[in-house]
């Protein structure tokens, strides 16, 4: 074998070694941004389901694959390209828009929790904020339309937690990580989603076998239980959903407000999770953990129903005359 053979061959294992290296840190950077942003995954997954209640068996999966490729549409083909824009032109947008998301995360479970203290004023609120629209043509399409709107917004909150996860990082390393975790984040929850969705009628399905089976008894006991669970299921992941709402909006906005200056209330968050911490001391971690999201969380509930009546007085009809004109 000539010598020009093997320095080529060297040369494209070299390549080969760095290429993998550089996926390996891809893959250890989507990892960790995802982890970042677990608070908005776990509200994505929880909030998903109520968009295909109301639906036939047959078309929630349907509905779900639906909505998974307006979000995957939203990550990569719209907010990917948006925030490689900002981290080369403008980055230091990056902070008052991930703000801007906490506030808008923290007045959805805000405007949840209102819904169940005054329905009606509730029912009135998100008639003026978010009408039908006509174009719509039919339930299923209304709803879908609906949940990607929620899923943008969820995205892009999604989208800049990685962002600012890899900053100062090569442009092509930056993309490859928020390409990663847009679709590995799409594709786990709305998988997740879908299972969920689905758990009950596969609960039915097991409940329902012959009684000569094999296993039949515990498989049908297993599907009892699924069918039986899953509402109060789903009702826990709503609050869940809601909570970590409120929690990860008011931690976003408390720690942008440091970043700017003002550490005051980020201050008071770490006070809090420090009594927790002394007044748990076998469980500091989860003490101080919990103490921070709490106050976090009560953070963002003010602000969650401040920003209610602004929402509807000032922003709502901003954005329809803003949409008559330009419609």
């Amino acid at each position: 074998m000539s010598v020009g053979l093997i320095a080529l061959l060297d040369d494209v294992a070299a390549l080969a070694k760095a290429a993998a290296a550089s996926l390996d840190d891809v893959a250890a950077q989507a990892v960790q941004a995802g982890g970042k942003a677990a608070g908005v995954v776990i509200d994505d997954a929880a909030v998903t389901p109520r968009y295909v209640t109301g639906f036939a068996a047959a078309r929630e999966v349907p509905t779900i694959a639906r909505i998974a490729l307006g979000s995957l549409r939203n990550k990569i083909l719209i907010l990917l390209p948006a925030a490689l824009l900002l981290s080369a032109l403008l980055p230091a947008a990056v902070t008052p828009l991930l703000m801007a998301g906490g506030v808008y995360l923290a007045y959805e479970g805000a405007e949840k929790i209102f819904g169940l203290i005054a329905p009606h004023a509730a029912e009135a609120h998100e008639a003026e904020i978010d009408p039908i629209d006509p174009r719509a043509r039919s339930f299923e399409d209304a709803k879908v339309a609906s949940a990607i709107r929620t899923d943008f917004i969820l995205s892009a909150e999604i989208m800049a937690i990685t962002l600012a996860s890899v900053e100062g990082r090569p442009l092509a390393m930056q993309a490859a990580v928020l390409a990663a975790v847009g679709i590995g984040i799409t594709a786990a929850v709305y998988g997740a989603v879908a299972l969920i969705v689905k758990a009950d009628d596969f609960g039915l399905w097991l409940a329902r076998l012959r009684a000569g089976a094999p296993f039949g008894p515990p498989l049908r006991a297993l599907g009892r239980t699924l069918v039986v669970g899953m509402p109060p299921f789903l009702a826990l992941l709503g609050f869940v959903g809601t909570a970590a709402m409120i929690w990860v909006g008011g931690g976003i906005v408390v720690h942008g407000l440091e970043q700017f200056g003002l550490a005051a209330p980020a201050h008071l968050l770490h006070a809090l999770g420090g009594i927790a911490a002394d007044a748990l001391p076998f469980a500091a971690g989860f003490a101080r953990w919990f103490g921070e999201a709490l106050g976090a969380g009560l953070c963002g509930l003010a602000l969650g129903f401040l920003t209610i009546p602004l929402t509807s007085h000032a922003v709502a009809p901003l954005w329809r005359r803003l949409r008559a004109r330009f419609a």
